[in-house]
């Protein structure tokens, strides 16, 4: 990252908050990738300079992506940790712990974010080894080769298998372990996959459904068998929320949402509503990331509908579509702040640094100055 982008942060950002008359700053989480050009944990230099971007960018919680495609940058006996191996030996610690400590210092919060279904398209990922092919979820079409199971260009676990359910408790386990002073975790990728949505079909999955229903027909005209996937998909999450609130009662823990609605519980599987409204998460980030304001609102719009408290709903603007419409990139910064959501999320961090223009749109969005009871609790 060249200096100039922190240096115009800082020297941009106060005038900014003087002008919109706001004593707090804006309430905004940055997603950072695992393998962001360069990896952010790779270095020292570059965890410094993400902190450093951070604060100058007014960013509140850094979502940083620590377990992806079953690889972990944290150690591990579960999954590959092949890339934390490798960031220790670059950066001679933990560097995660690095990050959590270097940010803390400059007042912002970081989140474990967690890809937990998909494998991309991992076909050494430990749990294959570990499993086979039978967890990973699959249509009707016969199945020959592990390629054939691929959605997508990705692998995805199915969310109904106990051994799937299994190895990501003990996975979230590991980090909680690790990381005693981390802030919060986010859950991704807690769906079916929604690309010709008629997956689940399983031994495992197909047996406990007929076992607990007592129905006898699984396919994508019963009700039962649409209810029953989305139940599983509700069922591990409730798992991973148990574990982590018994280990860390004070941790705040959120999951991603798909959008439209109509998408996410009809195709994805995923009632993210009824997890705010039932209080099993703090909060939903709505993967909302179309290249229109009219659209973007009307994400937000459907998203008011749904859930009773909004301010456990965080928008996220798709930066890395926006790199040539930084307009709209603060137009949507703009409504996410004034809808009243509890924070909104950019997703990533290298887009904004391959296209300094949103860089400079950050600071030009208005917000308002009303605490995020979330970030306010956990201070």
């Amino acid at each position: 990252m060249k200096k100039w982008l922190v240096f115009y942060l800082l020297c941009a950002l106060p005038a900014f908050q003087q002008t919109a008359g706001c004593l707090e700053p804006p309430r905004t989480c940055l997603l950072v990738t695992a393998f962001d050009d360069p990896a952010v944990l790779s270095s020292r230099e570059s965890i410094c300079k993400l902190a450093d971007f951070a604060q100058a960018a007014g960013v509140n919680v850094i979502f940083m992506q620590v377990y992806r495609a079953n690889q972990a940058w944290f150690p591990s006996k579960v999954a590959d940790q092949g890339p934390y191996e490798a960031c220790v030996k670059s950066v001679s610690q933990d560097p995660f712990a690095l990050l959590i400590s270097t940010a803390h210092r400059r007042g912002i919060k970081v989140y474990a974010w967690l890809n937990l279904l998909s494998l991309s398209g991992n076909k050494d990922a430990p749990i294959l080894k570990k499993y086979g092919n039978e967890i990973l979820t699959r249509n009707t079409k016969e199945k020959n080769k592990l390629e054939d199971y691929k959605v997508d260009n990705q692998y995805f676990l199915e969310p109904a298998d106990t051994m799937v359910r299994k190895e990501l408790a003990e996975i979230v386990e590991e980090i909680l372990q690790a990381y005693p002073d981390l802030d919060g975790i986010l859950f991704d990728y807690i769906r079916y996959p929604d690309v010709h949505p008629d997956y689940g079909y399983t031994r495992m999955n197909i047996e406990r459904f007929k076992k607990t229903t007592g129905r006898e027909v699984a396919n994508k005209d019963n009700p039962a068998w649409q209810d029953w996937k989305r139940l599983q998909v509700t069922e591990l999450l409730k798992e991973l929320v148990a574990i982590t609130r018994a280990r860390r009662p004070d941790i705040k823990i959120g999951a991603t949402g798909c959008v439209s609605y109509a998408r996410a519980y009809n195709e994805a599987f995923q009632d993210w509503p009824s997890w705010i409204n039932r209080g099993l998460v703090d909060f939903v980030t709505i993967m909302s990331y179309p290249k229109t304001l009219k659209e973007f609102e009307g994400y937000i719009a459907e998203g008011k509908e749904k859930v009773g408290d909004f301010r456990k709903v965080y928008p996220a603007i798709g930066a890395y579509k926006l790199g040539s419409l930084p307009e709209v990139f603060a137009q949507q910064l703009k409504a996410g702040r004034g809808s009243g959501a509890g924070a909104c999320a950019i997703f990533h961090y290298e887009s904004l640094l391959k296209n300094p223009a949103l860089i400079q749109a950050i600071p030009q969005a208005t917000y308002s100055n009303t605490p995020d009871p979330l970030i306010e609790k956990s201070q």
